[in-house]
Formats: structure tokens, C-alpha cells, sequence
């Protein structure tokens, strides 16, 4: 039997992409809170969805599953939690990149104020596609609940941008 450390379930979490936009790991996406194991090796990771009515949040933990199994982690459980409340801030530099590269405007941090995300919608954000900043919020509602349209008046091009939270 291999030795289970924390850091080895990290990498292997690192492997899950996120359902609906596969280019970010759920590690990258910030939503997995914590990863304990005992000392029998059970795995116990706590993750906090974006949005409470995430449609992707059984497939998420099927991923998470699924990777630490393929990888010999037979006892592994995955908790949803929403304690703390999941923020935009916890995407790393790397998953802000990747969605940037992927078309989808990363959001401006919120640094805790999170009563002002809503308003973070109103601000000009910057292209994903040309970097211009002469962009406006087409509407809230992109193809999911984390998602927002935007228009970009430089290049002309739609965008979605993940919400902040």
C-alpha cells in the first residue's frame, strides 16, 4: 500500500477538471476547502461550490472520486459545504490565466467585500480576446449560474466573464 499524504490527494485533485469549463482544475477554481487524511488512510476532501444550485455538483464529486480511486485511494468521501461561502478570490493566478486563454474573462477580485460583487458587473472588464477595456455587460446571465455576457466595443466580440463572488 502506498503512503496517502496530503500533498499527493492535492496533485491528484489537480488532475479533476471543472465540468462546465474543462480547462481549469477544480484546485484551480479554488473550490476545494480543505483535504484531510487519517492515519488509516481514509481521504476526506470538503469542497464549496461556486453557486449553492451548481448543476455540475455531483459530477464534480463523481471526478473527485473517480481521480483518487484511479490513483488507489479506495476510501475516499467528498463533503459539500458552503461554510465559508465560496469567493472568486480563492481562483488561482494559473486558473485566472487558463480562463482568460480560454475565452471566459476571469473576475476582478473582490477581497472580501463581497456585499460589491454585484456591482463588479457594472465595471468595464477586460477582453479576453483583444485586452481592450472598452467592454460593457451585455446581461447577467451567462450559459451558467457563474457566468455573465459581455460585449467588447474594440473588437466586437461577446464574452462571458465568471462572475465574482
Amino acid at each position: 500500500m502506498s503512503v496517502i499524504d496530503q500533498k499527493r490527494v492535492w496533485r491528484l485533485l489537480d488532475t479533476v477538471p471543472d465540468p462546465e469549463i474543462p480547462v481549469v482544475s477544480v484546485v484551480e477554481l479554488g473550490i476545494i476547502q480543505s483535504v484531510e487524511v487519517d492515519p488509516e488512510g481514509a481521504v476526506r476532501v470538503e469542497m464549496t461550490p461556486t453557486f449553492a444550485g451548481c448543476p455540475a455538483i455531483d459530477m464534480m464529486c463523481s471526478g473527485i472520486r473517480t481521480a483518487l480511486t484511479d490513483a488507489g485511494i479506495e476510501n475516499a468521501t467528498v463533503a459539500v459545504t458552503y461554510d465559508p461561502p465560496s469567493t472568486s478570490d480563492r481562483i488561482t493566478e494559473e486558473g485566472r490565466r487558463k480562463l482568460k486563454a480560454f475565452g471566459l474573462a476571469p473576475p476582478p477580485r473582490v477581497e472580501g467585500n463581497t456585499a460589491g460583487a454585484n456591482l463588479l458587473l457594472m465595471e468595464m472588464i477586460e477582453c479576453p480576446f483583444c485586452g481592450s477595456q472598452n467592454t460593457r455587460l451585455d446581461t447577467p446571465f451567462g450559459a451558467t449560474l457563474c457566468r455573465a455576457m459581455y460585449y467588447c466595443d474594440s473588437c466586437r466580440q461577446s464574452f462571458e466573464m465568471f462572475k465574482p463572488l
